[in-house]
């Protein structure tokens, strides 16, 4: 894609754009993305210098604020999402807080899904409380409890659709108009199923977060993470970032340019997979539960397919016997790799009550669905017929 059809992105493929869109050749015209490996850059003279670090001249100044390799992803990833801007950050975690940060203020309050990622929660709980924001828990799938839980200072909504590890859905739609009738702003959290299989945006979301080093990478190589959204929205988030310094490294920006390449070839696949393995699961005698959006067995499987493309990668279940049963099937494992990391071309396998959400107390946990038979399987890209062998194992 020349860089002169740039305003004619709606007349491309998802998958087009995921290998086209963003790129801006050097000098030396270059095929693949080239990586700029540099933590700053040269003026040619004082006042452009000065002109750069005033903001009334485009371009470069040192690789913490921006970087053309990072300006490269980032335009990508707004591409595929439908945003005016993307923030790029050093890991999702990193991408939550900028947005935080960027949106509140002491005093203010935001209201959050309880069912969330534990390091999440602990960032809600015990980082943000401690600088006077107020947080409010409440049922990802209830929309009155959120109508419930606005106060006069509430600001920002918070949820990730699907949750880790339960796989609940939020309504997207149904939020974002209870947010607009608030005046908070909702923030997604879209790392499960990336801008291929769902776009809060175009649901009415207001920003989306991204832990870039699940499915955007695919391969467990790097870390990183992204903010989308309206230019102006984010602006403040970018002024934070560009400050406290947790951006994007160039590198990692380069992995995650190339990533994006197959995301769409990937996600479908592992959707495939996963689905396969979550009918095998949902009748084996000793899973009680399986939670996949794909099934229509999920308490919101109309609604997964109301605003996904798939059920999406993750499938998590529940071990009759509880936390000794849910050990046995994660050490009887050969195949599938132990590692609380997800989004990888290989299938990962964890006991998120003793691993992601072992930090909570059992009364968080109990309150967000985490019981001690709950296992959560990320579906990789091996053969689904292997994936069944290695989880009989333990079973």
């Amino acid at each position: 894609m020349r860089h002169d059809d740039e305003t004619a992105l709606d007349q491309y493929d998802m998958q087009t754009l995921a290998v086209r869109a963003g790129i801006e050749r050097s000098a030396f015209q270059e095929h693949g993305e080239a990586l700029f490996l540099t933590s700053s850059f040269v003026f040619s003279s004082a006042e452009e210098a000065a002109a750069r670090f005033a903001g009334t001249e485009a371009g470069y100044i040192y690789s913490r604020v921006s970087n053309p390799g990072v300006t490269m992803f980032e335009h990508r990833l707004a591409t595929l999402e439908g945003a005016e801007r993307c923030l790029a950050t050093a890991s999702g975690m990193a991408a939550i807080l900028a947005t935080l940060m960027g949106v509140l203020s002491a005093g203010d309050h935001l209201v959050a899904s309880r069912s969330l990622f534990g390091s999440t929660l602990q960032l809600l709980n015990n980082v943000m409380t401690r600088f006077g924001v107020g947080v409010t828990l409440v049922s990802a799938t209830d929309v009155t409890a959120w109508r419930t839980a606005v106060q006069p200072n509430t600001k920002l909504f918070f949820v990730e659709s699907p949750s880790n590890p339960l796989t609940e859905l939020c309504d997207i739609a149904a939020l974002s108009a209870l947010a607009r009738e608030t005046g908070a702003c909702l923030v997604v959290d879209n790392s499960f199923c990336t801008p291929v299989l769902q776009r809060p945006l175009v649901l009415g979301a207001d920003i989306v977060v991204h832990s870039a080093t699940k499915y955007i990478d695919g391969q467990g190589r790097v870390l990183g993470g992204a903010v989308l959204g309206k230019a102006k929205l984010l602006d403040p988030i970018h002024a934070f970032l560009r400050t406290a310094g947790p951006t994007l490294s160039p590198f990692n920006a380069w992995i995650l340019l190339k990533g994006l390449e197959t995301l769409s070839l990937r996600m479908d696949a592992h959707s495939a997979n996963a689905l396969a393995l979550a009918q095998w699961l949902e009748s084996h005698p000793a899973i009680e539960t399986v939670l996949y959006p794909g099934l229509a067995s999920h308490p919101q499987h109309t609604l997964a397919m109301q605003q996904q493309r798939t059920g999406g990668p993750i499938v998590s279940f529940v071990v009759r016997g509880g936390r000794e049963a849910a050990w046995r099937v994660v050490n009887a494992t050969r195949l599938i790799s132990i590692t609380a990391n997800l989004g990888d071309t290989k299938s990962t396998i964890t006991h998120p009550a003793t691993t992601t959400h072992g930090r909570l107390s059992p009364e968080q946990r109990a309150s967000a669905g985490v019981e001690e038979g709950l296992l959560r399987v990320a579906v990789g890209l091996e053969s689904v017929r292997d994936l069944r062998h290695d989880l009989a194992r333990g079973l």
